[in-house]
């Protein structure tokens, strides 16, 4: 009877372990579809970034030389300009500004008439080079739009802005630094520093909303049971502490 009994009880046993089973095959094959992109991206992207990074330094050596042949003619206009001044009375600055830029300097006691002329002109022949060399990285990230960052980056790219660094914001230098330094770019990175960066397009996004793809992907997290199972776990404590129904 003991015998018997023992044996009619292993089904009972043994049951809960091909249950279990069959629902954990189901975590193993979500985290394979997520991280399939990262899996098959990488074996081409050696050859896909080397060619990216020539196409980037070709362009952007274009650029530069595009730079300076229109800072080469600025500068030409500038000094025609200056040659055919006639007119010393009327300023592109406000007057009372140039004045007042003058005398932030303690040492400075008179302003003869023809200083703030000079200075005057100085002032505007900085703000246009400035605005060119804005301008040039506005073009470079394709937009039509001169933003702060334009600016910082025309400052740390010219040694004579150097001066400007503290009254340029912090963050906007930081990240046009990071920006501006050629390197590899990982398969799914961001691809905003890089002008004519293109990369090429996976397969629909599997995964929860929220989810991002091309970021690495918590082992911990997707190592856990499904969430079936773990339901299954929280509601068995629910019905042990319902009370025994009245015999």
């Amino acid at each position: 009877m003991d015998q018997h009994g023992s044996s009619s009880r292993m089904p009972y046993s043994v049951a809960p372990y091909p249950a279990n089973q069959s629902m954990r095959p189901s975590a193993p094959a979500a985290v394979g579809a997520i991280q399939s992109p990262q899996t098959t991206g990488p074996s081409a992207s050696p050859v896909q970034l080397a060619q990216h990074q020539l196409a980037y330094q070709h362009v952007h050596q274009q650029q530069q030389e595009q730079l300076q042949q229109q800072l080469q003619s600025f500068w030409a206009n500038q000094f025609q300009e200056i040659e055919q001044t006639t007119d010393f009375k009327n300023h592109s600055l406000p007057l009372a500004r140039i004045k007042k830029i003058m005398k932030a300097d303690e040492d400075v006691r008179m302003i003869s008439a023809e200083a703030p002329v000079v200075f005057a002109r100085a002032c505007e022949m900085f703000i246009l080079e400035l605005t060119l060399r804005s301008w040039n990285h506005t073009e470079e990230n394709k937009r039509r739009t001169l933003q702060k960052n334009d600016i910082a980056a025309a400052i740390t790219r010219t040694d004579i802005f150097d001066f400007l660094v503290d009254i340029v914001p912090r963050e906007d230098l930081k990240d046009e630094v990071l920006a501006s330094i050629p390197r590899a770019l990982p398969v799914g990175g961001p691809t905003e520093g890089l002008p004519y960066y293109y990369m090429p397009q996976h397969g629909a996004q599997v995964g929860a909303p929220g989810m991002f793809m091309g970021k690495p992907v918590d082992q911990a997290l997707y190592g856990q049971p499904p969430h079936p199972y773990a339901t299954t776990q929280q509601m068995w404590p629910q019905q042990q502490q319902q009370p025994p129904p009245d015999s």
